[in-house]
């Protein structure tokens, strides 16, 4: 069933389900961001108030820097890969619109245990920082996005390739084992990619991405 867009939902049920239960919420609904319930597990209002602080960085950023300042997407890379941590959020409504898994890179290792970054060239790092998403095109990975990196620590992403993509092995919804790795690319599953690509060519102007710990 499909909850109808300006319901609003709370984010510990949201979390709770996708980091506990392993099923995610449904992409349309919008998500208030209040950490004032009691009931809220420490965890749980520790993300929530990640993702506030974050947001009103960036909401500062997008407005000095001439960014689309309606949304941006947040990814915080602490949250287990098969979490929905890569976050559409809505700069105006200070809300999550929707939420998806995203992988992380493995560093060139066959699998990495925990999480290791890095701007190095040939690292195969996920490199942290702001990234201005740039243009689409069709490459190894299938329908992709240049990033340009913001940030001393991931100003190389241009010249390493990274590139948001989307790739199978990714699923749509939460689960409760890990997920893929790639080798440095914010990697996401088709179907949400569709999503983001309604989002970044209906942009007149460019959107921020920011992948956090």
């Amino acid at each position: 069933m499909t909850i109808p867009r300006f319901f609003l939902i709370s984010l510990f049920s949201i979390l709770t389900l996708f980091l506990l239960s392993g099923r995610g919420k449904p992409k349309t609904a919008i998500t208030t961001l209040n950490t004032d319930n009691q009931s809220v597990a420490p965890s749980l209002k520790n993300t929530i108030e990640k993702l506030q602080q974050k947001g009103g960085l960036a909401k500062k950023f997008v407005q000095q820097k001439n960014y689309n300042d309606r949304y941006c997407f947040l990814i915080d890379m602490s949250l287990p890969s098969g979490a929905e941590r890569f976050f559409i959020y809505d700069l105006k409504q200070d809300s999550i619109l929707s939420s998806s898994p995203v992988a992380h890179g493995n560093c060139f290792e066959y699998w990495l245990e925990g999480r290791r970054y890095s701007n190095v060239v040939g690292s195969g790092c996920t490199s942290l920082g702001k990234y201005r998403i740039g243009i689409p095109y069709t490459g190894k990975w299938g329908y992709s996005y240049k990033l340009h990196g913001l940030d001393s620590t991931n100003n190389n992403a241009f010249e390493r390739t990274v590139v948001l993509h989307g790739h199978s092995c990714v699923p749509e919804r939460a689960v409760n084992d890990e997920i893929c790795q790639s080798n440095g690319c914010p990697t996401v599953a088709p179907g949400f990619l569709l999503t983001l690509k309604k989002m970044i060519n209906g942009s007149s102007k460019p959107l921020l991405l920011w992948i956090f710990d």
